[in-house]
């Protein structure tokens, strides 16, 4: 079944940011019933083809796939800061740190400080969530480690629910 183009707005909305309520008004629906469209669009099997689709597309497009995700992530895990200090424990020049480390920090602060004669310089470096990371990395390969686990096993027999119920009959509970 053919899209309408409203739906097919949708879908090139939807996938700006995931966000079926915010991807309806974008595409011109009713901003009052957005919330409840929004779902129902996901839920029609044409419309999810077309975002699966959509996906597929800008995934190939873009080279960014689940092996690209996996290896950035082992690539992270694996920084070791010995590759941008000298021998002296100084950092190196950006310019000269391995790649991974220049796409990977989230930021870097230089600051020089004078006092009387002296200039010194502060630099600090915003690591990457090592943590954070290896979470990542767990999801995605299915080690659940991180994930808090509650196991019952309740084998309560019809039986055992009846003489418990006259017991609290008899006792008028």
């Amino acid at each position: 079944m053919a899209l309408t183009a409203k739906q097919a707005a949708f879908v090139d909305e939807y996938l700006k940011d995931l966000n079926a309520t915010q991807a309806c008004i974008r595409a011109g629906y009713s901003a009052k019933t957005a919330d409840r469209i929004g779902p129902e669009l996901l839920g029609k099997t044409c419309v999810a083809a077309a975002i699966r689709a959509a996906q597929a597309e800008r995934s190939q497009r873009v080279k960014v796939d689940a092996d690209y995700v996996l290896n950035r992530l082992a690539e992270i895990d694996q920084l070791d800061v010995v590759d941008i200090l000298d021998g002296a424990g100084n950092f190196l020049p950006v310019a000269q740190w391995p790649k991974p480390w220049r796409l990977t920090i989230s930021g870097l602060d230089v600051q020089e400080l004078m006092s009387g004669d002296t200039a010194s310089i502060i630099r600090k470096i915003k690591w990457p969530d090592k943590l954070r990371n290896l979470e990542l990395i767990g999801k995605h390969v299915g080690v659940n480690a991180f994930r808090e686990q509650l196991e019952v096993n309740v084998n309560v027999s019809l039986a055992d629910r009846i003489a418990k119920a006259r017991e609290r009959a008899k006792r008028g509970d």
